[in-house]
């Protein structure tokens, strides 16, 4: 099973989109700054804004590059809104 997340930040007022298999394990490096050149390494207030899961990892991968490809704000926020894009995402790059 995999995931797509998005996290934002308070203090840069940006999201981070990414997809993983173990969300539990990428959340703590994102928080620990494992990776010290990373674009989550600009903050260190990043909340989960989004989870979405029950995914094979290639549809997640797919998926997370369709929400990077859009680069709108509203389009992430949009996804929160309206549930129903989610399950579009999911049909379409099954």
């Amino acid at each position: 099973m995999a995931y797509v997340y998005i996290l934002h930040s308070t203090s840069t007022n940006y999201y981070y989109t990414g997809s993983c298999e173990n969300l539990t394990s990428r959340l703590s490096e994102h928080r620990t700054h494992l990776y010290t050149n990373s674009f989550t390494a600009r903050a260190s207030d990043w909340e989960m804004f989004l989870v979405i899961e029950n995914l094979e990892y290639q549809q997640s991968r797919k998926i997370e590059k369709h929400i990077k490809r859009m680069k709108s704000k509203t389009f992430i926020e949009n996804l929160k809104r309206y549930p129903e894009l989610i399950e579009k995402l999911k049909i379409r790059y099954a």
